[in-house]
């Protein structure tokens, strides 16, 4: 073949091409993404909406319905869904796979700004966020001070965590948990207001009308201009006690004299703690398709900038970080590439029986994997689990075209030929045959790029990468085998004792084979047929038995309960309950953390999160010690606990198995009544 041909003659084109892979592939491999698996999440847009004051049928009726109608126009949309809590209205917009997440995002705005004047005047203005509503943060940092009050922390993560943490790349919002922000609390006296004969409204009205900031305009001569600043806005508590309400018979009733003013949280719906201490946290969320991995990174390299900005006192602390097992998964991949890569260097020289010999197919697997780099890379691909997994496959296809080049050369060496000669003519007689089975190869691993859906887009970037792999080993095998059999390969009339023991081992095998195939074919071909028949029936048997899933469960590291209080319960009755859930965990000293969310997104529900140590520190999986808290949650009373393994495949702590929508036009008493009755069947 010409390629292999010109190859041998210019020994430094074939190096220097077989180079410039590596370098192109070296350099690739350095400029791709990391992640868990490919991008297969549907890109994702939330509307979020408050409406203080507002029950949950207001926000459905005034709020939610009119955003969903405008939105439902959008081209690609896949699902909406939405839920009306009080106060607030979330809709959460799934778009198919091929709508472009920006491009999704920019069409939800402007659907969202058609329709804000038909919206409540009151509403706060609509976030439009490239997330689902309740989506869960990939890492949580939890704030806490012995020498100063929630208040102040909430104060300084608002006003210096925040904005840092938004500024890194991936992330679509950051959620302050256990918000405490501050706030001018006054309580009115019942009694008093009726002495005076007043009301709520009056005092609102009269802070108001007191507690203003107004542009003040300028000062202006011929030669100087000043600024006129008006400091009317009030900001201690005694500036407040002083309002004047109302004139009452010549006498000035002030707030003081209905009411007590101090300093304090402008509402107190939400609490964490970290390992039974209470803290302000930060909830990182990622963008729809951003990456975890890079994502977590940037938050950990902002944390000492983060701490050299807060006052001394503040401790910070990683409460929980969901990319954990993703880094831990990857590396573990790249450690058994290179166990295969090891092993198959060992079986190589094993069977070829000299070092010469096995450095041939041997340095085809670096090349190969390495530009294969380079081709994810065009596609636009990432190095994420599937994409090594098809690289761990690779290792052992790609040295078969090296070893059927070596093999034919050697064949010619051994008959007498030189080394120049032979890798010409073998080159010659096996080109063809090599780029053939290149072809049939990769035709076998391309085709799945081609399946529709989420599975398709899972298993794209693994076949590509995989066929990628063994193209490169192809042109490696046309190239750089050749001319490295031509200068390496030599004539061994006198081989060594491991030499002439593996080749009578191997010749005896082969004898053996040939002896048991023609005893078959003469005599005993109705024994094939036996087993054959055998093993078919043995398939219709166990196949219907065996487990069926998508994927197999994974001790990720976490493990996450979930508490629900029965409608109307307040923050603190869930929060007791909360607390009964951490002592299960401080029990367990494979937990080495334990992270408590309660409020969120209501009062009345809860998570707790349960970070395990190292997997080599600790005996029980988080499965096992699922199964055994199960039990013990279901045993609390006046609560729906329990606990919750991460599903496979990238999906949210949220993500089920099988999902159930139950839709009625009637009223919700009657939906309520159907759930309930397939609640109890399930």
């Amino acid at each position: 073949m010409q390629l292999a041909e010109v190859s041998i003659r210019r020994p430094v084109l074939a190096v220097v091409m077989s180079l410039l892979i590596l370098l192109i592939g070296a350099v690739s491999f350095d400029r791709l993404s990391v992640r868990e698996y490919p991008k297969i999440d549907e890109p994702t847009v939330t509307v979020s909406v408050k409406y203080p004051g507002a029950s949950a049928e207001v926000i459905e009726t005034q709020v939610t319905k009119p955003l969903e109608d405008s939105i439902a126009g959008i081209d690609a949309v896949d699902v909406i869904t939405s839920i009306s809590r009080a106060e607030q209205s979330q809709i959460t917009v799934r778009f198919r796979l091929e709508k472009d997440a920006d491009t999704a995002a920019a069409e939800v705005r402007d659907r969202t700004s058609r329709v804000r004047n038909r919206l409540p005047q009151a509403i706060e203005e609509p976030v439009i966020a490239k997330v689902e509503a309740d989506a869960f943060p990939v890492i949580w940092l939890a704030f806490s001070s012995e020498t100063m009050n929630p208040l102040q922390i909430n104060d300084l993560v608002n006003r210096i965590v925040k904005p840092r943490l938004q500024t890194v790349t991936g992330v679509a919002d950051v959620r302050i948990y256990g918000e405490r922000k501050y706030a001018m609390r006054v309580w009115l006296e019942p009694e008093r207001l009726a002495a005076y004969k007043l009301t709520p409204s009056d005092v609102e009205d009269a802070i108001r009308r007191s507690n203003l900031e107004l542009p003040a305009g300028r000062i202006e001569s011929n030669k100087r201009e000043f600024t006129v600043t008006s400091q009317t806005d009030l900001s201690r508590p005694g500036q407040f006690s002083d309002i004047v309400i109302k004139t009452v018979n010549g006498f000035p009733v002030k707030i003081r004299d209905v009411a007590r003013v101090q300093e304090g949280a402008a509402d107190v719906r939400s609490a964490v703690r970290l390992n039974g201490q209470y803290a302000i946290s930060a909830g990182v969320i990622r963008q729809a398709t951003a990456n975890p991995l890079e994502l977590s990174k940037g938050v950990r390299e902002m944390m000492p900038r983060l701490e050299a900005d807060l006052p001394p006192g503040i401790t910070v602390s990683v409460a929980n970080d969901n990319s954990v097992f993703i880094d831990r998964s990857i590396k573990s991949v790249f450690q058994t590439i290179v166990e295969a890569v090891i092993l198959v260097a060992l079986v190589i020289f094993v069977f070829l029986r000299t070092i010469r010999a096995s450095i041939i197919p041997i340095i085809t697997i670096p090349v190969s994997l390495i530009g294969t780099f380079a081709m994810m890379a065009l596609a636009g691909f990432t190095i994420n689990t599937l994409t090594l997994l098809a690289l761990v496959l690779a290792i052992g296809l790609v040295v078969d075209d090296a070893i059927v080049v070596l093999e034919n050369i050697y064949r010619h060496i051994e008959e007498g030929m030189d080394p120049f000669s032979a890798a010409i003519k073998g080159s010659r007689e096996i080109g063809f045959a090599v780029v053939a089975m290149t072809l049939t190869l990769a035709a076998v691993f391309a085709p799945l790029s081609f399946t529709p859906g989420r599975t398709g887009k899972l298993f794209t970037e693994f076949a590509l990468a995989l066929a990628g792999s063994v193209i490169v080993s192809g042109f490696v095998a046309l190239t750089l085998s050749p001319m490295m059999s031509s200068k390496l390969l030599r004539h061994n009339p006198n081989p060594g004792w491991f030499d002439r023991t593996m080749d009578r081992w191997l010749t005896n095998l082969s004898d053996g084979y040939a002896r048991l195939l023609g005893w078959v074919l003469d005599k005993a071909r109705w024994l094939v047929l036996l087993v054959m028949a055998g093993s078919a029936l043995a398939i219709a048997l166990i196949y219907p038995a065996m487990k069926q899933e998508l994927a197999p469960l994974e001790d990720r590291g976490v493990l996450l309960a979930t508490v629900t209080a029965p409608d109307g319960a307040t923050l603190d009755y869930t929060d007791r309950y909360a607390k009964a859930l951490e002592r299960m965990g401080e029990g367990y000293s494979e937990f080495d953390r334990v992270f408590a969310n309660i409020g969120n997104p209501t009062v009345a529900q809860g998570s707790v999160v349960y970070r395990a140590v190292d997997w080599e520190q600790r005996k029980k999986t988080t499965l096992e010690i699922a199964r055994e808290l199960t039990p013990k949650f279901n045993g609390l009373p006046g609560v729906n606990a329990f606990p919750i393994t991460p599903p496979s495949l990238g999906q949210g702590f949220r993500e089920r198995p099988v999902n159930f929508v139950i839709q009625t036009s009637d009223s919700y008493q009657n939906l309520n009544a159907v759930t309930r009755q397939m609640l109890d069947e399930i």
